[in-house]
């Protein structure tokens, strides 16, 4: 068996990626297909002694898509003019509404335009308008089109008959009118036309965006590592691109270059951030015999490594892998319109050739028959059922970026009311993620608090290893640093502006001697999980600093917020058990697990999801992407690298104490409201196509396509006012 994954143009809704799916799936030769609609492609395993690439683009072909070529990682070039397009067609859409409908409401038309004096110069304006529209909507008439030849409408069928049936009517009045019966006038629908095909394409504009993202995260992951590598060959090294490196060869890393393939460090020492992995924030140090992983950062120290695992077997490559599964797995999120058009399509076609029939049955003749079909396809058009769920998402998601918080896919805010149980990474997310002073202790009044700290400062400056960040807001670049000295496994000695330095551990204090009376102290900062620096000079101990990595400000508050909604919290990271049990002890956390490599953190959430929980999942690092993908929702918090953020459903520009509880409520007011919308959209529906069919005609009650198309409209107005509740800010 082979597999191939081919990219997919045309599919616009999931029962477009499900009736491809289902297509391919029938087909001699097709072991088992998937198709993604996110990332707009098909997986494919296939028995090639059957059949081959060419025959499955042929089966994607006659399903009525089109496959072009082997799937790639880079975004379409038509995707980044979407915006402009949408804009230009928004400015047609005005017009050909002032053209249509300004005499109705008074707005003053050009002399030519006028529909009583230049009927025909109208009629060819009008379809000169519309035009343009047919060719924006096209892919919506296609797949109306090909939905119905594979027995599976959906959204786009009945936007279609709608369109259709409209534009062929007008098409009609406008010959007629040509031929000088001005009556005719007054039964065109243009506007019908292209205000149908705008509504769809806004709702579709919403969520164009975001198909491209997963593909955009997985072409983040590979350039994680270096493209170039430095190798080892008899006493020379050269450069290499990473793609030559064969198992078995010498590479060199240098201080502040990554590390190119997975390997075995065979010579020489350093401290290696791996934190894209792992999780652990500070760096670890890594000696002869120890593992390094490509894309790690060496911070320190000269090595050499053997490649042990490249190319496709390498870590990040496995992330890759995990992330493109993870991004397959189908979420079951109800499309209610979609199911409803199932059904809905056929009832409205019977309808409408019933009401067609019976009205020529009783001598109502061919005029009034023909309206009123027209008028049924036109009635039914489903504006308001296509704008109930989008204009929603939008507004709702343009007052949560007011606060910071973007949502990427329409389908989040529903997935949002329905969350039971927040996960979330420590470093970086709990955590600022960088080394800080967490508590200091000055034992001296011979030097100010600040010039010590400056001077420490100073000295640290000089260093490669990550407790040095702790103190860089305290440089001043006023102290002159000279015989700086690493004394290794204990700290830092240097002389500054003439006075001698140590920045040392405890166990350097005892190794010289000192009289220590602050081990108290020590004690307690170690506890707490505290990297120990003692600042000393002339024999005696200036000031004792504990540097960790330090919870966020407010994320205590979060966590009581979402524990009084009854949401579960928990704990999951990379870091070591000892210290992310103190840190969920202080902020309020229950259930911790800690000691996870990616793929476990993967399985935990699923673990978690089949015991009935609904995830979100809160991460900053590469390390977070496969969690963040699997979740039922990925958040990622302020400062994540990208590709956490590409991965992520959610992302927080700026860290706020309430968000994550912000989104939940904005997701349960959207949900209600999109209820209520899809109501007023069906009810709609029930009340007016039996009036368009003729169904009170008996009692002279009966309306034509403008009084349908008016009908349509304040529908879609119904919904709108009831969508714009969802702006007024949460308390």
């Amino acid at each position: 068996m082979k597999k191939t994954v081919l990219r997919i143009s045309g599919m616009s809704c999931s029962a477009c990626s499900g009736g491809l799916e289902k297509y391919l799936n029938k087909q001699k030769g097709v072991n088992a297909a998937s198709v993604n609609l996110v990332m707009a492609s098909a997986a494919v395993e296939y028995d090639e002694q059957l059949i081959g690439v060419p025959d499955i683009e042929r089966f994607i072909a006659e399903a009525g898509f089109e496959s072009v070529g082997e799937y790639s990682k880079t975004q379409d070039k038509s995707e980044k003019n979407q915006k402009s397009v949408f804009i230009v067609f928004t400015v047609l859409a005005v017009l050909v509404m002032y053209v249509s409908m300004g005499h109705m409401i008074g707005i003053p038309l050009p002399p030519f335009l006028d529909l009583h004096d230049h009927p025909v110069v109208f009629c060819i304006v009008s379809l000169a308008l519309c035009i343009p529209f047919l060719v924006y909507g096209w892919d919506i008439i296609s797949s109306g089109v090909k939905n119905v030849l594979h027995k599976t409408p959906n959204m786009d069928t009945l936007v279609t008959l709608g369109v259709v049936s409209a534009l062929v009517y007008s098409v009609a009045s406008t010959v007629f009118v040509i031929k000088g019966n001005n009556g005719y006038i007054h039964e065109l629908y243009y506007e019908t036309v292209t205000i149908v095909i705008y509504f769809v394409k806004l709702g579709r504009f919403i969520d164009k965006s975001s198909k491209s993202k997963t593909r955009e995260a997985i072409s983040s992951l590979v350039q994680i590592t270096p493209s170039f590598a430095y190798i080892k060959k008899g006493d020379g090294v050269s450069e290499i691109p990473i793609d030559e490196i064969k198992v078995g060869d010498i590479l060199i890393c240098r201080p502040g270059d990554k590390i190119a393939v997975d390997g075995k460090i065979i010579s020489g020492e350093s401290h290696v951030d791996e934190s894209f992995v792992t999780g652990e924030s500070k760096p670890a140090l890594k000696k002869e015999g120890d593992n390094v992983l490509a894309g790690a950062l060496n911070t320190s120290g000269y090595i050499e490594y053997v490649a042990q695992r490249v190319g496709k077997d390498s870590t990040v490559s496995e992330i890759v892998r995990l992330v493109v599964e993870a991004s397959s797995t189908k979420a079951p999120i109800a499309k209610i319109a979609d199911t409803v058009c199932l059904f809905f399509v056929p009832a409205v076609c019977i309808v409408a050739l019933l009401s067609f029939t019976i009205q020529i049955g009783v001598g109502l003749g061919i005029s009034s028959a023909v309206s009123s079909l027209i008028t049924v396809l036109v009635v039914a058009c489903p504006c308001a059922l296509g704008l109930a769920t989008p204009l929603a998402v939008v507004i709702s998601e343009g007052s949560l970026a007011q606060d910071g918080i973007l949502v990427k896919k329409s389908e989040i805010l529903e997935n949002a009311s329905k969350i039971n149980t927040v996960v979330f990474d420590k470093t970086g997310t709990l955590t600022y993620g960088t080394m800080k002073i967490s508590q200091k202790f000055i034992y001296t009044d011979k030097i100010p608090e600040n010039e010590l700290l400056s001077t420490v400062a100073a000295i640290e400056k000089k260093s490669s290893h990550p407790i040095a960040k702790a103190f860089s807001e305290f440089e001043n670049n006023l102290h002159t640093v000279t015989d700086f000295e690493v004394i290794e496994g204990f700290g830092l000695h240097a002389n500054v502006n003439g006075a001698e330095y140590f920045l040392v551990n405890g166990a350097y204090i005892d190794k010289l001697g000192i009289q220590n009376s602050h081990k108290n102290d020590e004690f307690v900062l170690a506890g707490d999980g505290n990297s120990i620096v003692y600042a000393l000079s002339d024999g005696e101990i200036l000031a004792l600093f504990g540097i960790r990595d330090i919870v966020r400000k407010g994320i205590k508050e979060q966590i009581q917020t979402l524990k009084d909604m009854k949401i579960r919290c928990v704990m999951l990271t990379g870091d070591n058990e000892k210290t992310a049990t103190k840190i969920a002890r202080d902020i309020g956390i229950d259930d911790v697990i800690a000691d996870v490599m990616p793929k476990q953190k993967a399985d935990i959430i699923k673990s978690l999801k089949e015991n009935g929980a609904f995830c979100a999942m809160a991460g900053d690092g590469i390390n977070d992407s496969v969690a963040l993908s699997c979740a039922d929702i990925g958040i990622s918090m302020h400062g994540a690298t990208d590709i956490a953020m590409d991965c992520s459903d959610v992302i927080m520009t700026h860290f706020s104490p309430d968000g994550i509880a912000k989104l939940i409520n904005t997701g349960k007011r959207t949900l209600k409201v999109i209820k209520q919308n899809l109501f007023f959209a069906f009810i709609y529906n029930s009340l007016m196509i039996p009036i368009a069919a003729g169904a009170l005609i008996a009692v002279n009650i009966k309306i034509n396509p403008m009084i349908a198309s008016l009908a349509m409209v304040l529908s879609s107005l119904c919904v709108s006012l009831n969508s714009l509740r969802l702006s007024k800010k949460i308390k």
